[in-house]
């Protein structure tokens, strides 16, 4: 779970690379031969002759580059419910019970623990507060920059299946039954200007940028990366599409990170 919180905070993460390892990926990546900026490794005891290895390696590495080790901890109970949970036995005792497991393992990396720059404790902890206090620790107290998806999206072609947040636009005037504007898609200033000059729009974008505005700073909070409003009408052609580009402009000046796609325009 956490190297998925770090992904999402840019960084290239590894799971269960071999502590001999390590060393080689550090001067791959300082000798610029991947493409990466950020590298998280996410390590554990399974590995034979890891607790005598990574110190080693730890310290070879800390000549060329300043990494930063981050242990997870948390109780023996919070441990216990956990394997619980997962239905799965101890890797270190599976002959034994889990509790006497999750204590030989304390006990092993003990030594590991004390080489730490930081130690979470997660057993009070859930995935909202870990994934915070990880952006926290490692972006220097600032939140990630939320990018933000809009699509326009006709129903009739079905609902985008990335959406976070979908909206309905087919109680607006609906360009189609003009024959001067039918063919042309929102776009063009005809449609543009037809959809914008009606009272139940204006009204429609004036609630929509409010509550828009309200949900934004709680996703962030959250820890929330990426985030897709999709906005549909019938055919996706006429009022989602001008939808789309007004809030693509109401949150521009908002120096939010935007990006958009008009899926059905065409079709």
């Amino acid at each position: 779970m956490a190297s998925h919180f770090l992904e999402d905070l840019g960084y290239y993460c590894v799971d269960n690379l071999p502590a001999k390892l390590i060393p080689s990926l550090v001067d791959l990546w300082l000798r610029k031969k991947v493409e990466i900026e950020k590298i998280a490794l996410v390590v554990d005891m399974r590995e034979s002759g890891f607790l005598t290895d990574f110190p080693k390696v730890l310290e070879k590495i800390k000549k060329k580059i300043k990494p930063k080790l981050i242990f997870l901890d948390s109780s023996d109970e919070t441990l216990l419910k956990r394997f619980s949970e997962t239905r799965r036995p101890h890797p270190l005792t599976r002959k034994k019970s889990i509790i006497d497991g999750i204590r030989l393992e304390r006990k092993r990396l003990d030594p590991i623990k004390k080489m730490a720059d930081e130690v979470f404790d997660t057993s009070s902890t859930n995935i909202s507060q870990l994934k915070e206090l990880l952006t926290r620790r490692l972006v220097k107290g600032k939140k990630p920059a939320l990018q933000i998806a809009l699509t326009s999206f006709g129903y009739k072609y079905g609902i985008p299946l990335d959406s976070d947040l979908i909206f309905d636009t087919r109680f607006l005037p609906n360009p189609f039954y003009l024959d001067r504007l039918r063919e042309k898609t929102g776009k063009t200033k005809l449609v543009r200007d037809y959809v914008l000059h009606s009272r139940e729009t204006q009204e429609f974008l004036k609630k929509l940028s409010g509550f828009v505005d309200y949900l934004i700073p709680g996703f962030i909070a959250e820890g929330k990366s990426y985030l897709t409003i999709s906005i549909g009408c019938t055919g996706g052609k006429h009022r989602s599409v001008v939808v789309v580009d007004e809030l693509r402009d109401y949150l521009r000046k908002k120096r939010y990170d935007i990006k958009i796609y008009h899926r059905d325009l065409y079709k």
